[in-house]
């Protein structure tokens, strides 16, 4: 008897937290259809993210090819004109690099917002251009280090088939290279999705904001951080599980 007394008391107290819990759910994504700031936030999110790694990408190919065009050919060329250019741009891109890999992403991006756009009122603009210059760094790195692993004797086949230096690395060289890091570049995605949730910081409504915009309609932090971080976890899940799908392509293909 005494058992189930204390299950019944049990069972009172879990119904009468469910019933508070329903209550802070609905006062905060159902009334007033305040969800909808979390559809807003993540739709510019996913669209930050989009233009942002399209930037990156066109950076971190134009650097790689720099540097490894450096590493590689900087010993053999003869001086003159050409070995100066080589090592004056490799200089920037080692600058570039240096740069934005050693400051946090959220200093450029208020940088981009409070100065060198200060004037503009296309926050999505601002922001694709700040994460897809910071993304552009790493991805430099990533698409360096497959051009590097590419064996010499690729570059005499392209030579061999009349091939310049350029289309070598154009027609042999990149595809090669791009096929290696595609997960690692598939990462620099994902990873490229969480660091956007610092966009409030310049007043961009993205996920995260908008999760924040509900917290300071309703004084009630939880309910709303929390659907904030369910739904950057579901987003990231999926990428994820697409990424292991392409890896599993990608070694099936190598057979």
């Amino acid at each position: 008897m005494l058992y189930s007394q204390q299950g019944y008391r049990v069972l009172l107290s879990l119904a009468t937290w469910w019933d508070k819990w329903k209550d802070r759910l609905y006062t905060n994504l159902i009334e007033e259809e305040r969800y909808k700031y979390l559809l807003k936030g993540l739709w510019m999110t996913m669209k930050i993210t989009f233009f942002a790694l399209l930037l990156g990408v066109a950076l971190g190919v134009v650097a790689a090819i720099v540097r490894a065009t450096h590493d590689k050919t900087i010993k053999e060329m003869r001086p003159g004109i050409k070995r100066f250019l080589l090592k004056f741009f490799n200089t920037i891109v080692n600058l570039y690099l240096t740069v934005i890999r050693g400051t946090p992403v959220v200093v450029q991006l208020m940088i981009m917002y409070y100065i060198i756009f200060a004037s503009s009122t296309n926050t999505l603009l601002v922001a694709s251009l700040a994460f897809g210059i910071n993304s552009g760094a790493y991805v430099a790195e990533i698409i360096r280090s497959g051009i590097m692993s590419i064996d010499n004797g690729q570059f005499e086949a392209g030579r061999s088939l009349g091939f310049n230096y350029v289309q070598t690395m154009i027609y042999i060289i990149i595809p090669q290279a791009f096929k290696n890091v595609l997960p690692a570049l598939a990462n620099e995605f994902i990873v490229l999705i969480k660091e956007t949730s610092v966009s409030g910081y310049v007043g961009i409504m993205d996920l995260a904001r908008g999760g924040d915009v509900i917290r300071s309609r309703t004084y009630d932090a939880l309910p709303g951080l929390l659907a904030v971080a369910i739904i950057y976890l579901v987003v990231v899940i999926f990428f994820t599980k697409l990424v292991s799908i392409l890896e599993r392509r990608l070694r099936n293909s190598e057979r």
